[in-house]
């Protein structure tokens, strides 16, 4: 057992390794977090009923509610043919721009907003390239403008509930709506502005026009084998026509397990070759079917391929996949799909396709079979950045009960006499009533590595709060700070939140930065309101990487970014969002 004047040190140290091991992903967030708190039980730090408590939270239930809510929606009513009536007049960069982030911050007040840029991912990526503007001009912009949005509710983002639910189990009031609603519409006109009148500019252009942008699209690594009475055996890669292929070229060849890289124009293909070619997604299956005595590896057999689709998916930073082979990963069988082709932005990849390892942001080509669709857990594994659905008008009956179910939403709201949790559980009730969500869909839409994380990062809070360490950070924060009074050891929390939600995620931040709010709260003579509101919007902060929020993950891939790309843009989208959270705190809490 580790002695009680040590606990705090013990709980700091592992949560920092526990942090280091997801950055670098070496563990799974859920893993990392699970072993860290299994390490406080056997410490004796958290009891067994403390580190299931989450299971019983209200909060934490109202997230999958609301994920719930938002499929229902998402399924019924085609979100994408609403927005092409909205934009079907929007024909400049900016005016798009300016409509498309106000839009999509509004609806993500509303819904979650990880499914909100998975939704619109695919319209504006479309949009952009039918208005001949690179999609890396418009994909940041749709992602930072979900994160604002989330803010203007209590109910938009995982970080208010989550932080709402830390208050309530400690016996403090919830988070004050009003000033959550002023907060955060001002951060977001602020940031919407910005970025449309002069943070656009810094935004990468990776491609400049449409024509361009048809012959420049991700490159993929692309596996192929030999048939078996291919006319290449035996000829120079010259004599075969592997020097002129469209849109394709040859990267290496593996031959008996050994690499030959470059490929030199004399080099004589023998049987057994498997050749890895770099091309781009439209010339990938003309490569397949031409007569050159190609085929994709033999995992894409089982496919239907009468009614099979090549689409793309991104996976998402919480994958159940990262860190497993493709080969050992059983993707065909869960997914009804092949991987026929990888691409990972800044990285060269080199060898067979099954022996990559996969990482968060990976985008993946797939051959999709008839029960992919089925088959896909959209909020799970991955994203799918190809249209998938069919445009459906909706029927009499779901619009009546889309204005019943909303009509409720709203006499809930107002009468106020219902909590969150029971508000959305009679909204659920109405929509399962009216066949607008199934048991299937329940099965599908819950997301169980996310509730593992809610769950271990409340219990990692409380592990901080028990341990000591909580008060012994607050300790350090008003020694080191004293002569700058209470308003520097707010804006030393805002920004030690705003780091730590850039390379661990918003729950993460939440978790260990409420501890050491809360002690704050009782060696300070403040408001006990201002600290709570500040690390809730400094958790959602998280602009300037893509790990930091699922939403910049999305849309890291399709827009063709890297990490200097989110480091210039988020920067001084930071700034601004933090010294409006900071001007407005000080505003509203003149006392402190």
């Amino acid at each position: 057992m580790i002695t009680e004047d040590l606990q705090g040190y013990f709980v700091l140290a592992v949560i920092v390794i526990s942090f280091i091991l997801i950055y670098k992903q070496i563990l799974r967030p859920t893993l990392s977090l699970l072993l860290a708190n299994l390490v406080f039980v056997l410490a004796g730090i958290l009891t067994v009923k403390e580190l299931l408590d989450g299971l019983a939270n209200e909060s934490i239930i109202s997230i999958l509610l609301l994920i719930l809510l938002t499929a229902g929606i998402r399924k019924n009513f085609e979100i994408e043919t609403l927005f092409d009536r909205i934009y079907q007049y929007t024909s400049s960069y900016r005016s798009f721009l300016l409509a498309m982030m106000t839009k999509v911050a509004v609806l993500s007040s509303m819904m979650n907003n990880t499914p909100v840029v998975a939704a619109m991912t695919p319209y504006v990526f479309n949009w952009g390239r039918k208005n001949k503007i690179a999609p890396s001009k418009l994909l940041i912009p749709l992602s930072y403008a979900t994160i604002c949005g989330g803010m203007i509710t209590l109910i938009g983002t995982s970080t208010t509930l989550v932080l709402n639910g830390f208050l309530l189990s400690n016996g403090l009031p919830s988070l004050d709506i009003s000033n959550i609603f002023l907060i955060g519409v001002t951060v977001t006109i602020l940031v919407i502005l910005y970025i449309t009148f002069l943070g656009h500019k810094l935004l990468p252009e990776k491609q400049h026009l449409l024509d361009e942008f048809s012959k420049n699209k991700r490159e993929y690594l692309i596996e192929t084998n030999l048939t078996m009475n291919s006319p290449l055996v035996g000829k120079s890669i010259t004599e075969g026509g592997l020097r002129n292929l469209a849109g394709v070229y040859l990267v290496e060849i593996i031959r008996n397990s050994k690499i030959i890289s470059p490929v030199e124009p004399e080099e004589q293909v023998e049987n057994q070759d498997v050749l890895i070619f770099a091309g781009h997604t439209q010339d990938i299956v003309d490569l397949v079917k031409s007569e050159i005595g190609l085929t994709l590896p033999t995992s894409t057999s089982s496919i239907e391929l009468e009614n099979h689709r090549l689409i793309e998916v991104v996976v998402s930073n919480n994958s159940n996949l990262i860190g497993q082979r493709i080969k050992e990963s059983d993707f065909r069988n869960r997914y009804n799909a092949a991987i026929v082709a990888m691409h990972r932005n800044g990285e060269r990849l080199s060898g067979k396709i099954g022996d990559q390892n996969i990482k968060a942001g990976d985008l993946l080509l797939l051959y999709a079979g008839a029960k992919f669709k089925n088959q896909l857990d959209l909020f799970r594994d991955l994203f799918v950045i190809s249209e998938l659905r069919e445009i459906k008008k909706p029927s009499r009956k779901k619009i009546i009960a889309l204005v019943i179910v909303g009509s409720v939403t709203g006499f809930l709201v107002i009468i106020g006499n219902f909590s969150l949790f029971m508000s959305l559980l009679i909204i659920i009730a109405l929509m399962a009533g009216f066949k607008m969500i199934a048991m299937q869909d329940v099965r599908q839409e819950i997301d169980v590595d996310l509730l593992a994380i809610l769950v271990f990062s409340l219990a990692m809070g409380t592990a901080v709060v028990k341990s000591g360490a909580g008060i012994q950070i607050a300790d350090a924060l008003t020694t080191y700070l004293a002569h700058w009074g209470n308003p520097g050891i707010l804006a030393a929390l805002l920004i030690v939140t705003a780091i730590l939600t850039s390379f661990i995620s918003n729950v993460g931040a939440v978790s260990v930065t409420f501890p050491i709010a809360l002690a704050l709260n009782q060696s300070l003579s403040i408001d006990t309101g201002v600290l709570y509101l500040g690390i809730a919007f400094a958790a959602s902060a998280a602009f300037s990487t893509p790990i930091g929020y699922q939403t910049n993950l999305i849309v890291y891939g399709p827009g063709g970014y890297n990490y200097k790309d989110f480091f210039k843009m988020g920067l001084p989208v930071t700034l601004i969002y933090l010294t409006t959270v900071f001007l407005l705190l000080l505003w509203l809490y003149p006392e402190i």
